[in-house]
């Protein structure tokens, strides 16, 4: 018989992970079975996880053990059992799965496009995430693009969307865009979407060990250290986007620029898993950015195929400054099997994790 390989975090814990083996019955009537052949393991996993009770993200691959989650990524599978029509052995897809060797699935709302996971655990939660794409027609898919895509996408939709918020309201009157925690993937994908905007400069905050790599992407229009906050003019209408989730960075910004802060937003932070708390500060209230509620404007706004055209298309530009020609942006490298997995999984919980490069898991036996 099959045998199922998982990776279970420890909730209380997350750099701590085991490894448990159990026997893969076939798929029953309505299922299918996708075998995990590679997933990216970024700091945005290690998010997942720390707001896993909060957010719901533990509740979308239950493990059965008390105290033990399935900390979700992103990859590709293949198709290895199916007794479900559309839905056919061989076929692979791209989504939301949990870091074990397969998944159990009850697709749902099969179409050309791909599936739903319908298993009655999920009914409940983001249905976004409950998506998965059939890899043979996705526009943006390209066989070489998998492992940029993986390490990509789930960070570049919120990236697209917060350049296209901060756009669509007209930068609440900045002439200057403050981004912390700027050699983030998620930060620079939000500068590359706004290049060659005039309404406002884009500042770029980093620490002194990222400066060069910051200043090296070519994105951000001035780079300062994070000590170097204060030579920043505090007269000029500024806008804050935090990537950070640095409480004493935040009120040193607020502090700095008092009444010339326009807008405070918390675009979220893998190093401080803690919610906005409130605090006495000079200027605007910080808000909590969630790229859904702009998507569903935009959806509302264009149509849903005229955003996913244009988020394809700058999906695939983003990928090609990230990867291509000697000045590439990020380096991937491949990690084989699951026991490599969570030695990654320790580091990146210890931030221990260059920005110049990208991690991907490869379980099919296929490391390139």
């Amino acid at each position: 018989m099959p045998q199922l390989q998982r990776v279970l975090t420890d909730k209380s814990a997350l750099n701590h992970s085991v490894l448990d083996t159990s026997p893969l019955a076939p798929a029953a009537a309505g299922e299918a079975i996708l075998r995990l052949g590679r997933a990216a393991l970024t700091t945005n996993n290690i998010t997942y996880a720390a707001f896993g009770e909060a957010m719901q993200y533990w509740n979308f691959f239950p493990t059965g053990r008390e105290g033990w989650g399935h900390m979700p990524v992103w990859g590709f599978a293949d198709v290895v059992e199916s007794t479900v029509d559309g839905v056919e052995p061989g076929e692979r897809f791209y989504g939301y799965f949990p870091l074990a060797s397969h998944l159990r699935m009850q697709p749902v709302r099969v179409s050309e496009r791909g599936f739903y996971d319908g298993a009655a655990h999920r009914l409940s939660l983001v249905s976004a995430y409950n998506q998965y794409t059939r890899a043979s027609h996705d526009a943006a898919y390209r066989a070489a693009d998998e492992n940029h895509q993986m390490l990509l996408r789930p960070l570049f939709i919120t990236s697209f969307m917060l350049a296209d918020f901060l756009h669509d309201n007209a930068f609440f009157g900045a002439r200057r865009l403050v981004v912390s925690s700027a050699s983030s993937k998620t930060a620079y994908g939000t500068a590359f979407c706004l290049e060659g905007m005039k309404e406002v400069e884009l500042v770029a905050l980093t620490s002194a060990g990222n400066r060069a790599f910051v200043e090296g992407l070519g994105c951000y229009q001035r780079t300062v250290s994070y000590d170097e906050l204060s030579t920043l003019d505090a007269s000029s209408p500024t806008l804050y986007v935090d990537f950070s989730g640095d409480e004493a960075l935040r009120e040193r910004v607020h502090q700095h620029f008092g009444g010339a802060l326009v807008y405070d937003c918390f675009a979220g932070s893998a190093q401080n898993t803690e919610f906005l708390r409130e605090k006495e500060l000079p200027g605007p209230k910080p808000e909590f950015y969630f790229a859904p509620v702009q998507i569903r404007k935009r959806n509302a706004d264009w149509g849903h195929a005229e955003v996913n055209r244009r988020f394809n298309e700058a999906q695939l530009a983003f990928i090609r400054r990230v990867a291509d020609g000697p000045k590439a942006w990020m380096k991937v490298e491949e990690h084989q099997g699951l026991e490599a997995a969570q030695d990654l999984i320790a580091e990146l919980c210890a931030g221990r994790i260059d920005p110049k490069l990208g991690h991907v898991v490869v379980l099919d036996g296929t490391a390139s």
